[in-house]
């Protein structure tokens, strides 16, 4: 795994093609700037690493556009320490931007494939991210509470179980929708139990499948 002078500069420029779209949280540009994110990527797609789409990355699923990670990280506003909870560890680049951002990760993928390929590559960028193969609408109830929960698929409906697992006066970012575009919505839960949401635009995400594992 190497990083060359090249592929920073390349982040460097997707850093400027963010900023044209609308993010200004540096601290989120400051971690997408440190993440490799070729290395998250099949061979196939390594001239493409650093533009500003998404990627199939195996088990018909992606690594998400930097902008979408740029967009949910931006929304979950974080702070260094929290406890994340992450649903859909896909290829591990969101978790490592998150991870970058000071955070304690703690993240759930259903396809074995992808999870064993992200425990390996988290291990050798030596994160601190705990990852987990399961389904992710149970979440991980015996970590819980969580600061914030993070759905980096499309959710039909908004799980329970994770809402539970929330803290109160915590977030949870979530794309919403059963057909090929999802709602993105932020979720603030309030002290008592009470439930704040505010939608973001349109985006695109693979489905979240419902009591569902696959090898």
């Amino acid at each position: 795994m190497i990083d060359t002078f090249k592929h920073q500069g390349l982040r460097r420029n997707l850093i400027a093609t963010l900023k044209t779209k609308g993010i200004e949280n540096q601290a989120v540009l400051d971690a997408i700037m440190k993440v490799p994110r070729h290395f998250f990527m099949d061979s196939a797609f390594l001239n493409f690493a650093y533009e500003d789409k998404a990627f199939p990355i195996g088990a018909d699923q992606t690594i998400s556009q930097p902008y979408t990670v740029a967009f949910q990280t931006d929304l979950l506003d974080v702070r260094a320490g929290m406890k994340i909870l992450e649903i859909g560890t896909g290829s591990g680049y969101q978790t490592a931007v998150l991870t970058n951002l000071g955070c304690k990760v703690f993240s759930v993928e259903r396809q074995k494939t992808l999870h064993k390929k992200a425990v390996q590559m988290l291990s050798k960028l030596n994160s601190t991210a705990k990852l987990f193969y399961g389904d992710g609408y149970k979440g991980l109830p015996s970590f819980a509470p969580f600061d914030r929960v993070l759905i980096t698929c499309g959710a039909p409906y908004i799980p329970e179980d994770l809402i539970d697992q929330l803290k109160p006066g915590g977030i949870l970012v979530i794309p919403i929708g059963d057909g090929d575009d999802q709602i993105m919505t932020r979720i603030v839960k309030k002290a008592d139990g009470g439930l704040e949401k505010t939608t973001h635009g349109v985006f695109r995400f693979v489905p979240m499948l419902q009591n569902r594992q696959t090898s």
